[in-house]
């Protein structure tokens, strides 16, 4: 099969399609043929090796995983003689999260991982990156944030994967929402349900004082201390971007004051409570409250020019390869 392959730390260049074998299903594993694999802001910065810590779980000197990639969508192809709630042509999504190698036209998934039946309103595109995108957001807001209803919420970043679910989520618990973006994205997040947006190359969101129980930067744009000021008495400031400020905020917060810096790594939860949040974000999907946008679209052979283009921070929703797309 073909297969995106990493040997090395560094820019998108990194990237080498080659052949590899296909893999075989075990005992307990599903093999999915794969329709579309995500391209995230975190596969960018994990391929960059930065922040260095990230190397303790990737590989110290090189990725430990050659196979990039996590979140899929597909058909099963074959599956295991003990696998029972899978069978061969059922339409499936998920995210491989500790061997990851999605970045492929096959990829074999235990069937107690992260995988899940796709729903209908879904196409394999829009489904490849709602773990990454719902499944953190979702994170985020319900075990971080504790959202509830008539909760005051900034989300920076509203117009990317993470972001624009965390519109969607936070509406659908009926949070006020204030969205910031760049002029160009401010149609698609006041059509995903923000109460209103900011645009962030005319004002500054920080300035805003004590007006939100909880910032949300998606893209770790803006410190704690930036955001301090604009947070309530008890409020949080909580990004997915973990950097060594961001680790002294967090230590000192937890000893002092009520306003609070905090962090959560989604993909290093206990699977089961992975499941449980992709469970709730199904519910949620089912019930029609929530759209997975995607931005572009890349074959496998395109997986540079898809990293370069996340690489500029401008996506908006989902940008996804298809491995069967090969010219």
């Amino acid at each position: 099969m073909k297969a995106v392959i990493t040997t090395a730390y560094g820019s998108p260049e990194v990237f080498k399609l080659d052949q590899v074998a296909k893999p075989s299903p075990k005992a307990n594993e599903v093999l999915v043929r794969i329709h579309a694999s995500s391209v995230t802001k975190a596969d960018s910065m994990m391929r960059t090796g930065k922040p260095y810590i990230g190397r303790l779980f990737l590989g110290l000197t090189k990725p430990k995983n050659p196979i990039w990639g996590s979140g899929f969508a597909g058909v099963v192809e074959a599956v295991g003689s003990e696998v029972k709630n899978f069978k061969k042509g059922d339409n499936v999504f998920g995210e491989n999260i500790n061997s990851f190698g999605t970045y492929a036209q096959y990829v074999a998934i235990p069937e107690d991982g992260v995988i899940s039946h796709l729903p209908k309103s879904l196409s394999f595109e829009e489904a490849a990156g709602i773990c990454d995108g719902g499944v953190t957001s979702l994170n985020f807001l319900q075990n971080i944030g504790h959202i509830h209803s008539g909760q005051k919420i900034l989300i920076n970043g509203g117009s990317g994967s993470l972001g624009t679910a965390a519109i969607q989520i936070a509406k659908y618990y009926g949070a006020h929402v204030t969205a910031v973006c760049s002029t160009a994205n401010i149609e698609l997040v006041r059509s995903l349900g923000a109460d209103e947006v900011i645009d962030y190359t005319k004002t500054d969101f920080t300035q805003n004082k004590n007006s939100y129980d909880l910032i949300y930067d998606t893209v770790g744009a803006r410190s704690f201390e930036e955001c301090k000021q604009a947070l309530t008495d008890n409020g949080c400031y909580a990004s997915p971007v973990l950097g060594m400020p961001l680790i002294g905020q967090m230590i000192v917060t937890s000893l002092i004051g009520n306003k609070k810096a905090k962090f959560s790594a989604t993909g290093s939860l206990p699977k089961e409570e992975i499941k449980r949040l992709l469970h709730i974000l199904i519910d949620i999907i089912k019930a029609g409250h929530f759209v997975a946008p995607v931005d572009r679209s890349y074959n496998l052979e395109q997986v540079v020019e898809a990293h370069s283009y996340v690489d500029k921070g401008r996506k908006k929703g989902n940008v996804v390869l298809k491995p069967f797309a090969l010219t």
